[in-house]
């Protein structure tokens, strides 16, 4: 017979083969854990959204590295309730279930409830036999789309290898519009990311799906910014898609926000503006609403700097954010940070200096330190006029073994400052660069 021991090392070497968020390499920092568990909760869980099983299971995995383990439990079994209703089949279990039930024998694993955690064991196995994958060398489709889903939230290195289980998914299962969908949108945002232009192909599949999905109004206001950037005239057709946005149901992926950045970029930015005022007045106290017009203020207050800023607009912009703030307050370090430096652009220096101080003095992980330190550098140069703090903040932005857009913007500044060689810190930042190579 088995030992205890054996027997433990039997059940985690089982638990280790699963397929579910606990083995996914899903490794976020606590910070974007928080940013994850909000944007979640604004997608919205309308009746009929085809992603809400994934969208709960994904929610109960956050909770459970925030440490809330009763919101977890809870939410898995919102997952699975949502997985039988939506698939609408004959039997309630079904291949779908299979990374719900490896998330709850990992949970109950870690809450010391062995025979829970085999129990759901077992019914991965029940699963898996009764539901083998079309291809012997590939994991069932449903698991590939889940699988895709997830990773697509949770970085932009990881959204080429979603975009990967996508295909794997839809070769072994064509017929499901949802995957065809959020392929195509992990497509265009792993290409968003990374500043390159989608080719025609993607811009052809992008149509196809939209044809295919014609519900889908957050795919229809990609499309159309993919086309506005072609060149294409898209007014009347971002007019038509605006009717339509503001008769959905609030959701992030209602469509809102690509569509106020097609307005602001290719129609009017004042209009962009029109159109988030109009969303709130009709739906006033929605959060995610209020964020939407928020980043339409920042923009219109810096990108538009040679216009002269009515004090109404800074006023707005300055509420909108303080008020987003609140409503999103363990996630909300960028906002701050933007309110900052609204305040800096209308000469409120007193304020902005205080936010930064703040925040200077607050307890952030890594990743928060890494932005805070290149925002930071970038406020004292311009408007404090401390070139030398500024190289300072540069140095240990860059200094943190994070990858990030951050990093490689402290270094690039780091590196002209260098290449200049006017200034007097030159000598230091040739050692530091020259250290941050040999790491």
């Amino acid at each position: 017979m088995m030992n205890a021991a054996q027997s433990q090392r039997t059940l985690e070497s089982k638990l280790e083969a699963l397929q579910c968020h606990f083995t996914w390499d899903l490794d976020p920092s606590r910070s974007k854990l928080f940013r994850l568990r909000d944007k979640l909760e604004d997608i919205g869980t309308e009746e009929g959204y085809s992603w809400l099983g994934h969208i709960y299971n994904l929610q109960g995995y956050i909770h459970y590295q925030l440490g809330f383990t009763d919101d977890a439990q809870r939410f898995f079994g919102r997952a699975a309730e949502a997985f039988r209703q939506m698939r609408n089949t004959v039997s309630d279990e079904g291949p779908w279930l299979v990374v719900n039930y490896g998330n709850l024998a990992w949970l109950h694993h870690h809450l010391g409830e062995q025979a829970e955690s085999q129990a759901y064991l077992s019914k991965v196995d029940a699963l898996m036999n009764e539901y083998p994958s079309p291809s012997q060398d590939e994991l069932h489709p449903e698991i590939c789309a889940e699988k895709a889903w997830t990773l697509m939230k949770f970085s932009s290195e990881q959204k080429q290898l979603a975009t990967d289980y996508f295909q794997r998914a839809i070769r072994m299962q064509p017929d499901m519009v949802e995957w065809h969908t959020s392929h195509v949108i992990g497509l265009e945002n792993a290409l968003s990311h990374s500043n390159k232009e989608l080719g025609a192909d993607i811009l052809e599949k992008m149509k196809i799906a939209k044809e295919h999905d014609p519900e889908n109004l957050y795919l229809a206001a990609l499309y159309l910014e993919q086309c506005a950037k072609k060149g294409k005239k898209i007014e009347s057709e971002a007019r038509e898609l605006t009717r339509r946005v503001l008769r959905k149901p609030i959701s992030s992926y209602s469509g809102l926000k690509p569509l106020l950045r097609l307005y602001r970029i290719y129609v009017s930015m004042d209009e962009a503006i029109d159109l988030a005022e109009e969303a709130l007045e009709r739906h006033p106290d929605e959060r995610y609403l209020k964020r939407c017009a928020a980043i339409c203020y920042k923009k219109r207050i810096f990108l538009h700097r040679d216009n002269p800023l009515e004090h109404s607009m800074i006023n707005r912009a300055i509420s909108l954010y303080r008020e987003v703030i609140t409503l999103y307050p363990l996630s909300s370090l960028k906002r701050k940070i933007s309110l900052a430096n609204i305040y800096a652009e209308s000469h409120q220096q007193v304020n902005a200096d205080q936010i930064y101080e703040e925040l200077l003095e607050s307890d952030l992980d890594p990743e928060g330190e890494q932005m805070l330190y290149n925002y930071y550098a970038k406020y004292v140069h311009f408007i404090r006029k401390e070139s030398y703090k500024s190289i300072e903040y540069h140095m240990r932005a860059a200094a943190i073994p994070q990858q990030s857009s951050y990093r490689k913007n402290s270094i690039r500044t780091l590196e002209r400052i260098r290449e200049r060689n006017r200034n007097r810190m030159c000598g230091e930042i040739e050692e530091f660069l020259n250290k941050l190579r040999l790491k």
